[in-house]
C-alpha cells in the first residue's frame, strides 16, 4: 500500500483537512451522548426547563457544525481522491508506454486494460471512503469505548473487553481475504481477455459458426470468477455476524449491571443511557466493517497489481548494455543515413532458449532495397523488428551508419524509421488522421504526396469526404488492401532514412505493388521489403534468404538464381518457367 501514500503525497493538504473536518464531525457526535446524559440527568429528572434548552441547544448547534464539517469533509476527500487517481493512471499509462516488447509478452492486454481502468478506481474509492468514512470507523469505535469509561467505568469496561476480540477476528479476515480478491481480479483479467478476443474476431467467429463454442468459453471464465468472488464475499459476510454477536452480548452485560449500579446508587438513569448510547454507535460503526474489509482487500490487491506494472523496467535499457560493453553514448539524438550493418547477430524471445536467429551478417548502403523473403517461421520480422530495437539482440552487434545501435538515443533511432507492421491497424479518427500518425506535423501536399506514393491517393478522393473520411472500427470500412496502403503512407509520411514493410503487400495485385515499388525508387530512402513474391525481389539492390534463423543466401537476383536451388525452386513455382540458370550449388 506504500504506492497510496506516494501518490497521495501531492494532496496530502487536502487529505488533512478531510481527516480534520472528519474529526470535527466525529468529535461532536461522540459528545452527544453526554450532552444527552445531562438533558436527562440535570433536566428531565430535575424537572428544569432551563437546563433542557441549554444543553437541547448546544446538541442542536453542535449538530449544524457536524452538517457543515461533513460536507467539507467530503469536498476535501473527493479532490484527495480524483487527483490521486488522475497522477496515477496517467503515470501508469505512461509506464505502460515505455515498456519492451518482453514486458508486454509478461502482461495481456485485457490484464493491462484491468489494472488502468479497475484497480486504478478501486484505489481511488477507498481513498476516498478512507478519508470520509473508513477512518472514522474505528475512531467511533475507540471513541465509544473512551467515553463510555469516561461516563461510567464499570459499565465502560463491559464494552472495552469486546475490542481485543474483534481486533484479532478482523486481522485474521483481512489477510485472508486479500489474497482471494487479487484472485477475483486475476480472474477478471481473464475475462475481459475472452471479450477482447471475441470483439476482435467477431467476423471469424461467425464465419466459423462458432458462436456457441465461445458462448461456452466466456461462460467457463465468467463462472469461474463467480464462484472465486462468492468464497471472497462468502468469508467476509461472515464476520458481521460474528460482530454482532460480540457487540450485542456487550450491551446485554451493560443493561444487567446498569440496573445493578442504579439500584445501588453507583450510576445514574443518565449514564446507562450514555452508555447504551456509545454501544449502539459501536454497533452502527461495526456494522459496517464487512463492507470496509471487503473494499481494503481489494484494494491491497489492485495496489499490489500496480505496484507490479510500475516495478517493471522501462523499454531502453542502453545504459546498461553500455555499461556491460564498455561503450560510450557519443550519438545522442544523430540523425540516421540508412547504412545498416548485422555482424554475426544472433536473437532468441526472452524466456526461450530456442534461437530465432543464427549468425546474420550482411551490410546495407544507404537508399538500397533490401527483400527478405524465407518460409513462415524462419525469422524475417525478428530480424526486422532489431532494427527500431522492438527487441535487443541477444548476440552479435547491429550498427547504424557504423555506430551500435545502442550507442544511439532510442526516440533519434525511431524517428529516422518508417515501420509498417505485418498486421494492419488502423485507428479512430479520419484518413488524414491516420496518416498524419506518423508525421504530426505534416502538411496537407506532404498528405497527399505520401499517399500517392502508396497508391492510395486515387482511392481517398473517391471516399464521401474524401481524407476528412471517418474511418469504422479498425477501418472495417476500407478492403485489405485499402488498409495496407494507408499504414504505408502513414509511414512514408515521416520521411524516413529506413522504410520497414514487413509483408505489407500480401494484399496488392501486382500492378499496384509494381507502381507501389516503383514510387519507392524515388525516396532516398533505406528499404527492407519482407515479401514472398519474386516480382518484388527482382528489383531489389539486396536479397536475404532466410531459412529456420540462418541466412543461407544473399545478393541480386541474378546471383542468387545462379548460386541458390532453393532461390531457383521459389522461382519457378511462381512463374512457371524453366529458371536459364543450369548451374549447381556445391
Amino acid at each position: 500500500m506504500a504506492l497510496i501514500f506516494t501518490f497521495l503525497k501531492k494532496y496530502r493538504v487536502a487529505a488533512g483537512a478531510a481527516l480534520l473536518m472528519m474529526l470535527i464531525e466525529l468529535a461532536v457526535e461522540l459528545s452527544q451522548p453526554v450532552l444527552i446524559a445531562k438533558i436527562i440527568d440535570q433536566g428531565i429528572r430535575e424537572q428544569n426547563a432551563s437546563v433542557v434548552w441549554l444543553w437541547g441547544g448546544i446538541l442542536v448547534g453542535s449538530a449544524v457544525v457536524a452538517f457543515i464539517a461533513g460536507v467539507l469533509s467530503s469536498f476535501f476527500a473527493s479532490h484527495a481522491s480524483q487527483g490521486f487517481a488522475f497522477d496515477l493512471r496517467d503515470k501508469l499509462y505512461d509506464k505502460v508506454q515505455s515498456f519492451s516488447y518482453e514486458v508486454f509478452n509478461r502482461f495481456a492486454a485485457s490484464s493491462l486494460i484491468t489494472r488502468l481502468t479497475g484497480d486504478v478506481s478501486q484505489l481511488q474509492d477507498t481513498i476516498f471512503m478512507s478519508l470520509r468514512f473508513m477512518t472514522r470507523v474505528p475512531l467511533v469505535v475507540l471513541g465509544s469505548v473512551l467515553m463510555a469509561l469516561i461516563v461510567h467505568v464499570k459499565l465502560g469496561l463491559i464494552l472495552a473487553l469486546t475490542l481485543p476480540v474483534l481486533i484479532v477476528f478482523l486481522s485474521w479476515v483481512m489477510k485472508k481475504a486479500s489474497a482471494m480478491f487479487r484472485t477475483v481480479q486475476n480472474r477478471l483479467d481473464g475475462v475481459n481477455s475472452v471479450i477482447q478476443e471475441n470483439l476482435t474476431g467477431i467476423r471469424l467467429i461467425r464465419v466459423f459458426v462458432r458462436m456457441g463454442h465461445e458462448i461456452g468459453r466466456f461462460a467457463a471464465f465468467s463462472g469461474d470468477l463467480m464462484r472465486t468472488t462468492i468464497s471472497a464475499l462468502r468469508l467476509t459476510e461472515t464476520t458481521m455476524p460474528f460482530i454482532m454477536l460480540i457487540v450485542n452480548a456487550g450491551i446485554l452485560l451493560v443493561l444487567w449491571f446498569g440496573r445493578v449500579e442504579i439500584a445501588a446508587g453507583e450510576a445514574t438513569l443518565g449514564q446507562m443511557v450514555a452508555v447504551i448510547n456509545y454501544a449502539l454507535r459501536t454497533i452502527g460503526a461495526l456494522s459496517a466493517l464487512s463492507w470496509i474489509v471487503v473494499t481494503f482487500s481489494r484494494a491491497r490487491a489492485s495496489s499490489q497489481r500496480i505496484s507490479e506494472v510500475m516495478a517493471e523496467q522501462a523499454e531502453d535499457q542502453a545504459a546498461a548494455v553500455l555499461k556491460a560493453t564498455g561503450a560510450t553514448n557519443t550519438a545522442v539524438n544523430r540523425t540516421l543515413q540508412g547504412k545498416v550493418e548485422f555482424d554475426r547477430v544472433s536473437f532468441r524471445y526472452p524466456g526461450s532458449d530456442i534461437p530465432v536467429l543464427e549468425d546474420i551478417s550482411f551490410t546495407v548502403q544507404p537508399g538500397q532495397r533490401v527483400a527478405i523473403m524465407g518460409a513462415t517461421g524462419s525469422g524475417k520480422s525478428s530480424l526486422v523488428a532489431l532494427i527500431p530495437r522492438l527487441y535487443e539482440e541477444t548476440g552479435g552487434v547491429i550498427r547504424m551508419d557504423g555506430i551500435r545501435n545502442t550507442e544511439l538515443d532510442m526516440a533519434a533511432l525511431r524517428r529516422g524509421i518508417g515501420y509498417v507492421p505485418q498486421e494492419v491497424l488502423l485507428f479512430t479518427g479520419s484518413v488524414s488522421d491516420n496518416i498524419t500518425w506518423g508525421n504530426e506535423h505534416a502538411t496537407q501536399e506532404q498528405i497527399e504526396q505520401a499517399a500517392q506514393a502508396a497508391q492510395i491517393h486515387a482511392t481517398v478522393l473517391g471516399l464521401p469526404n474524401g481524407y476528412d473520411t471517418k474511418l469504422g472500427q479498425r477501418g472495417v470500412n476500407l478492403s485489405g488492401g485499402q488498409k495496407q496502403r494507408l499504414t504505408i503512407a502513414r509511414a512514408l509520411v515521416r520521411r524516413p532514412s529506413i522504410l520497414i514493410l514487413d509483408d505489407s503487400t500480401s494484399a496488392l495485385d501486382a500492378v499496384t505493388e509494381g507502381q507501389l515499388l516503383e514510387a519507392l525508387k524515388k525516396m532516398s530512402c533505406t528499404t527492407f521489403l519482407i515479401t514472398q513474391k519474386i516480382s518484388s525481389t527482382a528489383s531489389a539492390d539486396l536479397i536475404l534468404l532466410l531459412d529456420e534463423g540462418r541466412l543461407i543466401g544473399q545478393g541480386t537476383h541474378e546471383e542468387l538464381m545462379a548460386g541458390s536451388k532453393l532461390y531457383r525452386t521459389i522461382y519457378e513455382s511462381q512463374t512457371g518457367e524453366a529458371s536459364p540458370y543450369v548451374q549447381s550449388i556445391t
